[in-house]
């Protein structure tokens, strides 16, 4: 190490050396205006640093000449290295050296405390970096040598991060060309701070009391100005929610500030935080004088920077006179990546604020706690019963029609799915605030939410997101059947008295999962608790279908894919892992055991006396294997009561051709899986959710698929129903399955009333479009 860089000495060739930050500091500094004096600890330095850790075990000791190589998608992987790198730098020394350079050039400021800030900049490299805050964040420390090289090893480690590496790989950029310096400034007392946003449409102002820490921790709602640019005049302004101000723990007074109550005191920075009492909480933080000496300083920078810029600010008061500074300045030369918002895909409806609870791995764990957002990389169905605990979910993998979307939307809890990187960014504790609408998860700095979400504690989330709908008594009356699709027991009480016709989709292996233990059916069997297990099974069909009597309820028997269950023991040999697997009918022919008990369960609900029981078989691939069904139900007796139907699913594309075979053989009505049959016919796994853009039911061919259905089933004079997420997802398809004839449609309870009043819609414009036909 050389030397330092001082602020008002950088030339345009070291902006390399000194990183962005302080180099645009650096240039708005020596045109004259008021920025706080400092000195740039050069990139080159951590290089220098990291040639000092020269053990043979060490990963950082090759960094200066790697460009580190990490499968970032192994969260594993990631996470030990990013540990590992980061406790290497901090366990080492700086050479002493450094250290007293660095002190003695701070000496003239004569202050007690000093903020570090990194300052990046990439080498070799078309790419901007942006504003990288969310990123690294500025260190405080008191100003000694000791506490100096505390601190340096402190930013220094931060490049080393999980997030930072993530996001550099996937930025494309290699670490080697990633140029760390640290700004070092002197820390003072603020009365206020804030920011200004200026563009073509207006400035923004935002203040807080004091240091701009509790702005920058998101820990309080600002005060908000905004200001016409060309006149200076206030239009409007909001007093902000600011609880907190920090200030240095330094013996003097602001006077400017209100009286402030102390509740936190960091003995290594000198930062000390401050309970304002409810006249501060009332005051803006910016009196009217203060408030013009940042709009005067706006209307400056527009001839240095033009009219687009963002510029954070601090007011100081010295001898009763105040003075403002420039802390930072961001121009619109790249793109700023935003990594307190992570977005996917809103897979559920509703909003939740609640802590965060990260799996890594695919495995199921054994608990989690309630009331949490669960974060994982994907759900598979006998996670069941650990979502039934959470008030919401948030996966990397998946689209709106995998399994973690179905069942939150059954459950009642919001969900964002395709949420990329979430594991990663997110750790365990953190405050989430997740949109379920908007397909957002936003990161809320210490549970302070700075939003009106914000004190919708879990308890109270979960009592109202299985509230479903008020429905009002004038629901206009519709021909088309209306249907609910259910798995649960516990939502028994609350979907049977929904505007429905009925169970249009009882989903069997969810349900089932409730009292399985954990072992496969086949396993039962085996074990001689085949009894035990008819006995649980018929009471659980019994419970939907006595809710719901005389209305059907229509039971579609298993349909799993072994790999979704992974927690589950099994003896069976089952197929590799697909998306198609050994399932639906198949598996009968192949293992009849368990579909034999299922029917015998089904006989035993007829035999307590109720006769609205219909069976649907899932993913039927061939007549073969429907007319094998056939044989087994007419074997189990349940075709003696003449009310019993046996249905199909319609979701193997074959169906397009074969369906009046399928009539010949039996076939009482079909059931069309928008699901399966939108995966199966566009050739996009439904559970990726990048593929989203491809995986759209209202394709074309998806679309023609589902009109040629109806209008076969028309010809062969069999019910056609639909019950897939198409309908719930895209409203406006209902338009057309009511116009083309479907005889039913079934969705989630928490669809039911939009549903219906889009069917109701759907016939209205019918109506009409025949009376004019009619009149003409």
């Amino acid at each position: 190490m050389e030397k330092v860089y001082w602020l008002d000495q950088i030339k345009l060739q070291d902006r390399a050396k000194v990183g962005d930050k302080a180099f645009y500091l650096s240039r708005i500094m020596q045109r004259g205006y008021p920025v706080i004096p400092g000195f740039v600890v050069s990139a080159e330095v951590l290089r220098q640093f990291l040639e000092t850790i020269n053990s043979s075990e060490s990963l950082v000791a090759d960094l200066p000449d790697s460009s580190l190589h990490l499968d970032v998608a192994n969260w594993r992987q990631l996470q030990q290295v990013a540990s590992r790198l980061r406790q290497e730098v901090v366990a080492a020394n700086v050479p002493p050296q450094w250290v007293s350079t660095i002190f003695a050039a701070t000496r003239e400021w004569q202050s007690k405390h000093l903020i570090l800030q990194p300052t990046l900049s990439v080498s070799n490299t078309a790419k901007g970096i942006g504003n990288t805050s969310g990123l690294l964040e500025p260190i405080f420390c008191d100003c000694n040598e000791d506490a100096i090289a505390w601190g340096l090893k402190r930013v220094w480690s931060q490049l080393f991060r999980a997030r930072s590496l993530l996001y550099w790989q996937h930025q494309g950029i290699d670490l080697q060309n990633v140029n760390l310096a640290v700004l070092v400034q002197p820390m003072q007392n603020a009365i206020a701070s804030g920011s200004l946003h200026a563009n073509a449409s207006g400035w923004t102002i935002e203040a807080t009391w004091g240091l701009g820490v509790a702005l920058t921790r998101g820990e309080v709602l600002p005060d908000v100005y905004y200001i016409q640019q060309e006149t200076g005049i206030v239009l409007e302004r909001h007093l902000g929610n600011k609880l907190l101000a920090y200030r240095l723990d330094d013996g003097t007074t602001a006077t400017a500030q209100p009286p402030l109550q102390s509740i936190l005191t960091d003995e290594n920075t000198g930062l000390v935080a401050y309970l304002l009492p409810e006249e501060g909480q009332k005051q803006y933080a910016l009196p009217e004088a203060n408030l013009q000496q940042v709009i005067a300083l706006g209307n400056q920078l527009v001839s240095e920077l033009g009219n687009d810029f963002t510029v954070q600010w601090s007011i100081s008061e010295v001898d009763a006179v105040s003075h403002i500074h420039i802390t930072e300045v961001n121009t619109p030369l790249a793109t700023v990546p935003n990594l307190k918002l992570i977005k996917g895909l809103g897979a559920a409806t509703g909003k939740v604020t609640a802590s965060a609870y990260v799996i890594n791995s695919l495995q199921k764990p054994e608990q989690i706690p309630e009331g949490v957002v669960l974060v994982v990389p994907t759900i598979a169905p006998d996670w069941l019963a650990l979502m039934q605990k959470v008030v919401a979910i948030v996966t990397v993998q998946g689209g709106l029609t995998s399994h973690a979307a179905i069942l939150s939307r059954e459950l009642g809890i919001p969900a964002v799915v395709s949420a990329k990187d979430a594991t990663v960014l997110i750790q365990t504790g953190e405050q989430l605030l997740v949109d379920g609408d908007r397909g957002e998860v936003y990161r809320l700095r210490d549970g302070k939410a700075g939003n009106k979400e914000s004190p919708e504690i879990s308890s109270t989330v979960s009592s109202v997101s299985f509230q479903h709908p008020h429905f009002s008594p004038q629901l206009p009356m519709i021909a088309t059947q209306l249907m609910v699709n259910l798995s649960q027991p516990n939502l028994i009480e609350r979907s049977q008295n929904l505007p429905v016709d009925g169970v249009g989709l009882l989903r069997s292996e969810l349900m089932l999962l409730n009292i399985l233990e954990g072992q496969h059916p086949h396993n039962w069997i085996m074990s001689g608790r085949r009894a035990e297990l008819l006995e649980l099974w018929t009471q659980q069909i019994l419970n939907f279908v006595r809710a719901f009597t005389p209305r059907p309820v229509f039971y579609r028997s298993l349909d799993w894919r072994f790999h979704e269950f992974s927690s589950s023991t099994h003896t069976l040999p089952s197929a590799p892992h697909s998306i198609l697997g050994d399932r639906g009918t198949l598996s009968y022919l192949n293992n009849p055991t368990v579909f034999e008990l299922e029917l015998t369960a089904l006989l035993n609900v007829q035999k307590a006396g109720y006769s609205n029981l219909r069976l649907l078989l899932p993913f039927v691939r061939s007549v073969a294997e429907f007319t094998f069904c056939r044989h087994k139900v007419e074997q189990i007796g349940l075709t003696q009561m003449s009310q019993f139907q046996l249905w199909m699913m319609a979701e193997v594309p074959s169906v397009l051709f074969l369906l009046p075979e399928y009539v010949k053989a039996g076939v009482a009505g079909i059931s069309i899986g928008t699901n399966d049959l939108t995966q199966l016919l566009l050739g996009v796994d439904r559970e990726q959710g990048q593929l989203t853009k491809i995986f759209d039911e209202r394709h074309p061919a998806v679309m023609g698929a589902i009109a040629q259905l109806i209008q076969m089933a028309k010809n062969a004079d069999i019910p056609c129903s639909i019950c897939g997420q198409a309908p719930a997802l895209y409203p406006e398809i209902i338009d057309k399955l009511v116009e083309w004839g479907i005889t039913s449609i079934s969705v989630e309870p928490e669809a039911v009333e939009r549903t219906h009043q889009a069917i109701a819609r759907a016939e209205h414009r019918l109506i009409l479009a025949a009376a004019r036909r009619t009149i003409h």
